[in-house]
């Protein structure tokens, strides 16, 4: 059921993995299927570097395991990614990564703000990186924390866990988290060089109003 996007799962978890987004298994990932509903999801406590597509789990909105080839749990944060897929019809992929600077600014309950252009991709309609409160992990609490900020952007930093970050395509959601990990690093370089006083962010207008450059000339359909 759903192997290709099982296969899907396992090759983007597999690359937060060996990129450092994820160690020692933590983090996890979904799929949802647009036409049954269903999500495709990484199992609890699985090795990624032996992990198959015949180990992803398959679920429904409900929370009720439709499909478990190989008889693997999935992940103890299912609830979070349902909560997400019931919040934001337009997300079909959720990844979740402990990335460490993005963490350490999680840990210290600190938005990341846009101190460079590439937050504009990110969807934060407020101009920032926000930050979900604490919620143990598996719980219905650590469930609806990310749901506010997942309102105001696809990114989200978790209080002293992690990253949240979503699209309609897992290959995109796994670049935004890698954004996040990136605009973290160069805003802890930059608070180090500039002796913890906060930098000049790019204004909110002016993120909302980028577009693509008129005056190329593209190729006539």
């Amino acid at each position: 059921m759903l192997e290709e996007l099982k296969k899907q799962v396992v090759a983007y978890a597999l690359q937060a993995d060996r990129s450092g987004l994820c160690k020692h298994r933590a983090g996890n990932f979904s799929v949802r299927d647009p036409e049954s509903g269903y999500v495709c999801i990484t199992p609890t406590g699985a090795d990624r570097e032996e992990l198959s597509y015949h180990d992803i789990v398959v679920l429904d909105l409900a929370a009720r395991v439709v499909e478990a080839e190989t008889g693997l749990r999935p992940t103890s944060e299912t609830l979070m990614h349902l909560a997400v897929y019931q919040a934001r019809q337009d997300v079909h992929a959720i990844a979740h990564t402990h990335s460490r600077y993005a963490t350490t600014f999680a840990v210290l309950k600190k938005e990341i703000p846009a101190i460079v252009y590439e937050v504009a991709g990110l969807g934060c309609k407020e101009g920032y990186i926000p930050v979900a409160p604490y919620g143990r992990p598996g719980t219905p609490e650590l469930a609806q924390s990310v749901v506010a900020p997942l309102a105001i952007a696809d990114v989200a930093l978790m209080e002293s866990h992690g990253v949240i970050a979503v699209d309609k395509i897992l290959k995109e959601a796994l670049l935004k988290a890698h954004y996040v990990e990136e605009l973290a690093e160069i805003y802890y370089r930059t608070l180090m060089l500039n002796q913890g006083k906060e930098p000049p962010v790019v204004p909110l207008g002016e993120l909302q109003n980028w577009e693509y450059p008129r005056q190329i000339q593209l190729l006539k359909k």
